[in-house]
């Protein structure tokens, strides 16, 4: 067995047993897949605005420890680990797109219909527009929102989401297109 393979065979073995909660075991996890996890952050961060406060380091760990820390998670297998990994990472740059929107608004400012928007501050807006439309198509496709969530907020590739999804690239291709022309279609 080479050496891919069975840090692949830890990672399951670690992620199936479904006890996460030994500080130890955690260690271990983040050991096997930090370059993974620091690989697939500094992508979604290379499409962030640049100012953004997060750095990949700090959406790695937050994201890393979100999900350990949470009592009664059951992970089937690298892909559902790696898949809540992605939604994690959403859900936190979804939140600081949310918290940036919020500041520009104003605590207790008065609202008005008439922002003037640079394009920064449109990022936000759009980010929240996709968490939206994601959501409705998680209800609707659940491969195609993964497909996303790992295309789009950790910045896989075609053949590492594949290999992520357990998927051929072909069908990952597939999902992303159609995914793509779906949200588009949802967010005008």
């Amino acid at each position: 067995m080479d050496a891919l393979n069975q840090t692949r065979s830890q990672v399951t073995a670690l992620l199936t047993r479904n006890d996460l909660s030994d500080e130890e075991r955690q260690n271990q996890l983040l050991n096997l897949i930090y370059f993974e996890l620091r690989s697939m952050a500094q992508r979604k961060m290379n499409t962030e605005r640049k100012d953004h406060t997060l750095s990949a380091t700090a959406l790695v760990h937050e994201a890393y420890l979100r999900l350990v820390n949470q009592t009664g998670l059951n992970w089937d297998s690298k892909r559902h680990f790696f898949a809540a990994v992605a939604e994690s990472m959403r859900r936190i740059l979804i939140e600081s797109a949310r918290a940036k929107a919020s500041l520009k608004r104003g605590a207790n400012a008065q609202h008005t219909n008439n922002l003037n928007l640079s394009t920064d501050d449109s990022l936000g807006f759009e980010m929240l527009a996709l968490d939206r439309a994601l959501t409705q198509l998680e209800s609707k496709d659940t491969v195609m929102s993964d497909v996303v969530k790992l295309r789009f907020f950790s910045g896989l590739n075609v053949e590492q989401t594949a290999m992520a999804l357990e998927l051929s690239p072909r069908t990952v291709n597939r999902h992303w297109t159609a995914a793509r022309a779906w949200l588009i279609t949802q967010m005008q």
